[in-house]
């Protein structure tokens, strides 16, 4: 075979793929639920009023699918580390679709896990994932009551809320 034989198979086989390449892909959009900013604000205060309700000065965070922060609310009197706590224990719920408390006790209970500490990322319990049937679309973490089980039951009252929005 000569080179320039050689040389035009090459281009043919390249212009295949590039040609194959170009073609339209027959994408789909992608339908994703996400919380309006009404649940966000509900979520929101109900959480803080549960918690004040039950004599705990709190701050509590809801994110967004990505992560991001839709709210923030820091309640009066609390500590300075509150507002950051309640975002990394809602980041936390968010990463691993469960609850921060659960993915401490498994870190507990299997220290290999603790390679999965990232960025943000928190080892004790106060948030809850949001979820419509087994999607994962934010989570809600609240920090400043005396134990984070006590953080958890103002979130999921914030979640309870508005579960008959979350279909």
């Amino acid at each position: 075979m000569s080179v320039s034989m050689f040389r035009c198979g090459v281009l043919v086989i390249g212009c295949s793929l590039v040609s194959t390449l170009a073609q339209p892909a027959h994408a789909q959009l992608i339908i994703q639920k996400s919380l309006s900013p009404a649940m966000v604000i509900t979520m929101a205060q109900t959480a803080m009023e549960t918690c004040r309700a039950n004599g705990y000065r709190v701050s509590v965070t809801v994110l967004g699918n990505a992560g991001e922060v839709l709210i923030q609310l820091r309640g009066e009197g609390v500590g300075p580390h509150t507002m950051e706590n309640s975002q990394r224990k809602a980041y936390t719920a968010r990463t691993f679709r469960v609850p921060s408390g659960v993915w401490a006790e498994n870190l507990a209970k299997d220290p290999i896990r603790a390679g999965q500490f990232l960025t943000g990322v928190i080892a004790f319990a106060g948030a809850l994932p949001i979820k419509v049937g087994d999607d994962v679309i934010g989570a809600i973490g609240v920090s400043g009551a005396p134990g984070g089980e006590k953080d958890e039951a103002c979130a999921k009252a914030a979640i309870d809320r508005i579960a008959d929005q979350l279909k």
